[in-house]
């Protein structure tokens, strides 16, 4: 058990430092943009929900778990958005429960283009359960104390979108709280920097191409990319491809249900050696839905971030 409990480090090693990801990660991540930049809060013109559920490296023990809900609306005329997001992560025996609250203002600055600015309020309920791994050495002293923190923090981002083009820069948490453990790809909470972006190019009266970018930094770790198109048909039928740069490729599907409802499912496949050689692969399901708060009760057209 205790060599499944080190690849389980190594793995997660690679997860936290490697590859510049300590937040969970999402294929689907331009529909967690909430999560990402408090600024989009509101930005749909909706009271929108979503919820996201990843299996990260299926048929590896210990492998991430993640899950995320959102909802955010605009209110005061549409010059505030506020937002609730809530995500779950469990790696082997660590979980972390995210809850924030996002605010943001936004400003037209014509008839087509609107910018937002945002703050983000959050804590961290974390546990490392590290009692709870069953070890070839008994009473080992290193396993046998567990970890529990409620840790806040805070984020800002700004966030700028027309019907068809979007750009935000974001740092979801400024705040680099301790963890309290001596494991050193552990020990606190790293500042991520994002950027993303995406554009709807009009390919003919039925085919519209749908590009998005999501860009990672933190400090001590290469910058990582995640590079997504996907192709709406009749705006219902999605069709995509991501490629997560150093680790991954994946392939998209979606269905625009009704003008109101969303459901989506992403594979991705790691091709890192590191990974790739001990998992079948990440599965993902994507579900969105739009309460109208427009007074005709219809929306006028396509909201495609």
């Amino acid at each position: 058990m205790i060599k499944k409990f080190i690849l389980v480090i190594v793995l997660v090693s690679f997860r936290l430092v490697m590859v510049s990801q300590q937040d969970p990660m999402f294929t689907h991540y331009m529909f967690n943009t909430l999560w990402l930049n408090p600024a989009y809060a509101g930005t749909r013109n909706n009271l929108t929900f979503t919820g996201i559920h990843r299996s990260q490296w299926v048929s590896f023990e210990g492998a991430p778990i993640d899950q995320s809900f959102t909802l955010h609306s605009p209110i005061h005329s549409e010059k505030l958005g506020m937002g609730l997001s809530i995500i779950n992560d469990q790696i082997g025996p660590t979980k972390s429960s995210w809850i924030a609250l996002d605010a943001a203002y936004h400003l037209k600055l014509n008839k087509k283009a609107k910018l937002s600015v945002g703050l983000k309020g959050m804590v961290n309920i974390f546990r490392n359960n590290v009692s709870s791994l069953k070890l070839d050495v008994q009473n080992d002293q290193a396993f046998s104390n567990n970890v529990q923190s409620i840790l806040p923090n805070a984020g800002t981002g700004i966030y700028y979108s027309t019907k068809k083009f979007y750009v935000g820069i974001s740092s979801p948490r400024l705040i680099e709280n301790k963890l309290g453990t001596s494991s050193a790809v552990l020990s606190k909470e790293q500042r991520h920097y994002f950027l993303i972006t995406g554009y709807v190019l009009d390919i003919n009266k039925s085919i519209l191409l749908k590009q998005t970018a999501f860009v990672k930094t933190t400090f001590g770790a290469p910058v990582e990319a995640d590079l997504t198109s996907v192709f709406i048909i009749n705006d219902k039928l999605h069709l995509g491809l991501m490629y997560r740069t150093g680790d991954a490729l994946g392939a998209l599907l979606g269905i625009q249900a009704h003008k109101q409802f969303f459901i989506g499912y992403s594979f991705d496949w790691s091709f890192a050696n590191t990974t790739g050689r001990y998992n079948s692969g990440s599965h993902e399901i994507v579900l969105r839905y739009d309460v109208i708060k427009k007074p005709e009760g219809k929306i006028k057209s396509p909201r495609y971030f």
